[in-house]
């Protein structure tokens, strides 16, 4: 467990991609199983320990120390783990290191606990470990180690000590399970790589580059809607249907509608959607995305959610067809084996997307500038000639979004964010007016945004929250209503859940208004006509 928490510690104080990239390597090259697996399998978020819950770690430290100092000093340091790590009482001798638990026994220990008994095995645990054993397990159990290692990082760094393709890993990781030892015996040359077949595994996707200037030779590419869905993954083998995100999750339990109308041998790439008489919906049969969020992130769905918000797919590529794999064959020859599998699906689950014919590319910008329909989110440009490849790869496949809709609001709230922007005000909510602000109009709340500003920017947002703090509410200082932000979305859709009646996709803040006054922001009136206004999106 030692060697793990020096890992993480390292790791968090490690900026250089190249610098993670050994130190994850070097570990699990002088790691023996099952530990590194299981190292592995928490840098990756394959780990799941469902019994210790962050309220119960929140309870032990509260019995421990005083709560009120523990409140505060989680607010300045922004993470929980850390703060429970530094404030917890310190061992009464130091643990031999033969006498510590093993990163393997810790895991299988807080995997075998019953209702209840976490909090009294984790606290033992705890008592038995310096601060920064402490973090590392805390980490570990909460299934949240944020040290800035990916996925793809992580087995990028397999790779590269053991002497393989990282894309060779990729192919079979989703069929491999913790602590791995399939692929160590690969990685030390005891075995070949691992045989999946018979598995409903997962391909890595491939994935498009921002088309950010200029234009592309219709001769040489196709044009396809992009769909404000999520990226799925069908794949059916062995008798057995699986649902894959664009992660690599398993998410087959909210979409079991889609999973038990898919039956063909065959692995496709299609966008999950929702269908419904939404306000928004979409010309194409598509609801919003509000609509979709609904669903995900389910371990299960109720009856009236599978007839009122029922799932379908709108297939783009065919990667695999009775064990044929087709992803070395140019899009084209794809796309004619995908056309004639549609027969084979039912109708009322499945649909294909959908070819723009342009004759140029001015004639397809113009095409995409009047799009209505408020499930897409822009156009998509294929290489007729191009592979099915992992990940990005230039001049194959690019994705080009409508512009984003803009709206002027005020700054209602902050919060402190965490990790490195634990110590700055970095989550900002923001309003627009129900009214008149001169007479009966009001702030209502219409997004939330973490991003689009720069550091500058941030430090000078964080000096504003301190300065203009109204009232406070644990972590939350609300400010004066008089800072304008300019947002940007890709998309609004009505929503029952919040109270101005709106909910925004990927808002982010554009400028800094400091010479607009606050009476002059905009009005929610004005956001509710985007919904179904020109490039809603």
């Amino acid at each position: 467990m030692r060697a793990f928490a020096e890992l993480i510690d390292r790791l968090t104080y490690t900026r250089s991609r190249n610098a993670k990239l050994r130190l994850i390597g070097d570990y699990l090259k002088g790691t023996a199983d099952p530990d590194r697996g299981w190292a592995l399998a928490a840098l990756t978020g394959e780990v799941n320990l469902p019994a210790v819950k962050p309220a119960s770690i929140r309870a032990m430290i509260e019995e421990r120390v005083d709560p009120l100092l523990f409140r505060m000093s989680r607010d300045y340091v922004g993470d929980t783990a850390e703060t429970v790590a530094l404030m917890w009482p310190e061992p009464g001798e130091t643990v031999p290191e033969e006498e510590t638990l093993s990163l393997s026994a810790t895991v299988e220990r807080l995997a075998a606990l019953k209702r209840g008994e976490g909090p009294a095995v984790l606290a033992a645990m705890l008592d038995r470990l310096d601060s920064g054993g402490r973090f590392a397990l805390l980490k570990l159990a909460t299934g949240a180690l944020r040290v800035g290692v990916s996925g793809r990082l992580a087995r990028t760094a397999v790779a590269e000590a053991f002497g393989l393709e990282v894309d060779a890993i990729e192919q079979v990781w989703h069929g491999l399970a913790p602590p791995y030892a399939e692929l160590f015996d690969w990685a030390e040359g005891r075995g070949g790589a691992p045989d999946l077949r018979g598995r409903p595994t997962f391909r890595p996707f491939m994935l498009a580059h921002p088309l950010e200037d200029g234009s592309v030779d219709l001769s040489e590419y196709v044009a396809e809607w992009k769909w404000d869905g999520i990226r799925v993954q069908l794949v059916h083998c062995g008798g057995e249907t699986r649902l894959y995100s664009r992660g690599g999750d398993d998410i087959t339990a909210a979409f079991p509608d889609v999973a038990g109308d898919f039956a063909i041998d065959a692995v496709l790439d299609g966008e999950l959607l929702v269908r419904g008489e939404v306000q928004g919906g979409s010309a194409g049969g598509a609801a919003s995305f509000n609509a979709l969020q609904q669903r995900l992130g389910r371990k299960s769905v109720s009856a009236a959610m599978l007839r009122d918000s029922p799932a379908f797919v709108r297939l783009y590529d065919v990667l695999d067809h009775q064990g044929d794999d087709l992803r070395a064959l140019p899009w084209h020859r794809r796309r004619d084996r995908l056309e004639a599998l549609m027969a084979e699906l039912p109708p009322h689950r499945f649909d294909l997307s959908a070819i723009i014919e342009a004759a140029d590319f001015d004639a397809l910008s113009a095409i995409r500038d009047g799009a209505r329909d408020s499930a897409i989110e822009g156009v998509m440009l294929k290489r007729r000639d191009s592979p099915y490849v992992p990940g990005r790869r230039v001049g194959l496949w690019y994705k080009w979004k409508r512009d984003p809709l803009r709206a002027d609001c005020v700054l209602m709230y902050a919060q402190r964010g965490s990790g490195k922007r634990s110590s700055y005000y970095s989550d900002f909510t923001f309003g627009c007016w129900s009214g008149d602000p001169g007479s009966d109009g009001d702030l209502l709340p219409v997004g939330k945004a973490y991003s689009g500003f720069t550091d500058e920017e941030l430090r000078w947002l964080d000096k504003y929250v301190r300065d203009h703090t109204v009232a406070r509410y644990g972590p939350v200082r609300e400010v004066d209503r008089s800072l304008v932000l300019e947002v940007a979305f890709d998309s609004i859709h009505a929503s029952r859940r919040h109270k101005s009646g709106l909910a925004m996709r990927f808002p982010r803040i554009a400028r800094i208004r400091r010479d607009k006054p606050a009476a002059e922001a905009d009005h929610v009136a004005t956001l509710m006509a985007m919904i179904d206004g020109p490039g809603t999106g």
